[in-house]
């Protein structure tokens, strides 16, 4: 029984981690698939292919992204874009995802430093990631802080902490390996990769550079 027991285990262990990433991939794709492909299978009825869809949405979002760069598509777009920023209430919505996307997508990403952070009053640290540096346009007072944004465990959700600069550390590790550290609760990454203390790579980089 006791075999049985852990041979089970096991058999979780390695199957479930599969399934739910197939199932996870599966959804993904349906989902980006049927953006354009519920709109196209009326035309291709029994022949349409699951894939044409994002395969499409693939191409039309690369033409897009290079009319963007011409001068009358470009001018037409930079219209739009300026119209979506006076609508009330449509701007504020647009402005996050914009910024959102540019944070991730654009030439300055965030979440590319990964800081540690001490909890005031307490030696026990905060792994996050820097969003924003500078904070100065945004309220002058906390020119000297940094946007600080800390995930939960298990969960996207997070909270973000405008914490002076000098209390911010910078670490040397990738913000993917941070990421699952802590979404995992410390369960990965921890026995996978060798700490920046134990490789001395551990720093204190200026916040600017």
């Amino acid at each position: 029984m006791k075999r049985f027991i852990k041979n089970f285990i096991n058999g979780i262990l390695t199957i479930v981690p599969i399934i739910l990433v197939i199932y996870v991939i599966y959804k993904t794709f349906m989902f980006l698939d049927g953006i354009l492909g519920n709109l196209l299978k009326p035309y291709f009825k029994d022949d349409y292919i699951p894939g044409i869809g994002l395969l499409t949405t693939i191409v039309l979002i690369t033409a897009l992204g290079w009319m963007s760069t011409q001068f009358i598509a470009g001018s037409i777009i930079k219209i739009i874009d300026r119209l979506l920023e006076k609508i009330p209430i449509v701007k504020t919505v647009y402005s996050v995802i914009k910024d959102t996307v540019g944070s991730f997508l654009g030439d300055k990403k965030s979440f590319s430093k990964v800081v540690l952070v001490t909890l005031p009053g307490t030696e026990i640290k905060s792994m996050g990631f820097i969003t924003t540096e500078n904070l100065d346009s945004f309220y002058s007072p906390l020119k000297d802080h940094a946007a600080v944004y800390i995930p939960q465990t298990f969960q996207v959700a997070g909270f973000t902490f405008l914490i002076p600069k000098e209390q911010v550390e910078v670490i040397d590790i990738p913000p993917e390996e941070a990421m699952k550290f802590i979404l995992s609760g410390g369960m990965t990454s921890a026995n996978s990769r060798k700490t920046a203390s134990e490789t001395g790579g551990r720093n204190r980089a200026s916040l600017e550079d």
